[in-house]
């Protein structure tokens, strides 16, 4: 589909089949795409860990969940359910060492100022692009993040450094149903409400304001 169109229809899927595996191929493909995303300094650093044995997973899943059945015990059986886990990771010292290099100031890693960790920043990104390209082949995923006090523990669990931070999952699998979130009860912003032109606060000028806005629509029709 083409670009539009593949925006639009993304959406998280919180319920997948249980019998339906995804191809070590597809999720090989899609990592070599989220590979191509933007980064500072051409630094690249992120690394995914992908589980996709029963045995794997469960792994996770022990790891990560909740000790108590709660609210979200519903949420987390259709999760559970996916075929592949992807775990997100940002490397901080990959790009301090890659901006200690000559080329980029030469400044000691203790010393850089980063006002925004764009570890984090490039590695969503290629998150964004695994998500999108799970769409255009068809497949369910979802975005999403461990509680912070369990991080160490699944790092561990995998054999992860301590230095990388793990910023979410991905799971990956066919959908077996809707499942609304927030989107499906909350409206979708219209674009003159978070595009400021010239100056924030600043609306678009001219007739043709507002005319590619979606201002009816909401995560009925493309989640978040």
């Amino acid at each position: 589909m083409d670009f539009a169109r593949l925006v639009r229809a993304r959406r998280m899927t919180r319920r997948f089949r249980a019998d339906a595996a995804v191809p070590e191929s597809v999720v090989a493909d899609l990592l070599e795409l989220a590979g191509r995303a933007p980064s500072a300094g051409f630094s690249q650093g992120w690394e995914f860990v992908v589980l996709r044995s029963p045995a794997e997973r469960e792994t996770f899943w022990a790891t990560a969940g909740p000790d108590q059945p709660d609210s979200r015990t519903g949420w987390l059986a259709g999760v559970r359910r996916a075929s592949v886990l992807v775990l997100v990771l940002a490397d901080e010292d990959a790009y301090r060492r890659r901006y200690a290099a000559a080329d980029k100031g030469g400044i000691p890693p203790a010393e850089q100022d980063w006002p925004v960790p764009y570890w984090l920043t490039d590695t969503a990104m290629g998150a964004l692009i695994v998500l999108l390209g799970a769409t255009e082949a068809g497949l369910g995923s979802l975005f999403f993040g461990v509680p912070g006090p369990r991080h160490a523990a699944v790092k561990d669990a995998f054999g992860v450094p301590s230095g990388l931070d793990l910023i979410g999952v991905i799971a990956l699998g066919e959908e077996e149903g809707r499942v609304g979130g927030s989107a499906s009860t909350r409206p979708r912003r219209p674009v003159s409400d978070y595009v400021h032109w010239g100056g924030f606060g600043v609306a678009r000028a001219g007739p043709e304001a507002g005319l590619s806005e979606n201002a009816g629509q909401t995560g009925s029709v493309a989640e978040s």
